[in-house]
């Protein structure tokens, strides 16, 4: 069985035995907060329990290494909508050690997409038409400064309410222990 055959048997019988039940909240966060975190498979469960998040308390937005790589991109548009409209009043990003974007080699990843049949005239097209290729896979050397980077992208991003806090911190996530990078409220 294909791995989409068995995720879909296995929602028709959740939906059918209404175990969705235990998961009914509304859409706006009962604790007002949105985080940014890694897509880490580590963090999945371990992340909120560590946090004492439940089902309904927050909204999370998840991406490749915590990262804002642009303060007009998909996440930067995805904080916003967190705090105007779904009644977010503060902002997380929460890196993690380990990451797979840590010392994340583009090289490497560029030689993966030939050998998956990406064409060299691709990513000439690509770097002709402004996008360095590279410095868009690069990731990051040391994850406190990567969070603290994101920090101030979203702290000083023009159309964040200066009343927000931002907050930023570092999950272990072989023991979900937090450190505390910057603390919004004091800011």
């Amino acid at each position: 069985m294909k791995m989409l055959e068995e995720i879909l048997n296995f929602n028709e019988k959740f939906v059918a035995e209404k175990k969705y039940e235990e998961f009914t909240t509304t859409k706006f966060p009962n604790k007002k907060m949105v985080i940014l975190t890694c897509m880490d498979t580590r963090l999945v469960e371990l992340l909120p329990r560590a946090l004492n998040v439940r089902n309904g308390d927050v909204k999370i937005v998840k991406n490749a290494g915590a990262l804002i790589m642009h303060p007009f991109g998909s996440i930067m548009r995805s904080l916003l909508v967190a705090v105007y409209q779904l009644k977010a009043e503060e902002v997380v990003i929460i890196g993690h050690y380990d990451c797979g974007m840590s010392g994340m080699k583009p090289d490497i990843v560029i030689e993966e997409m030939k050998n998956r049949g990406v064409l060299q005239e691709t990513l000439e097209t690509l770097n002709y038409s402004g996008i360095d290729v590279k410095e868009w896979l690069h990731g990051f050397d040391n994850v406190k400064d990567s969070v603290a980077h994101s920090v101030e992208i979203v702290k000083n991003h023009p159309l964040m309410p200066k009343d927000v806090p931002v907050h930023g911190l570092v999950i272990d996530p072989a023991t979900g222990r937090l450190d505390q990078i910057i603390n919004g409220y004091e800011e």
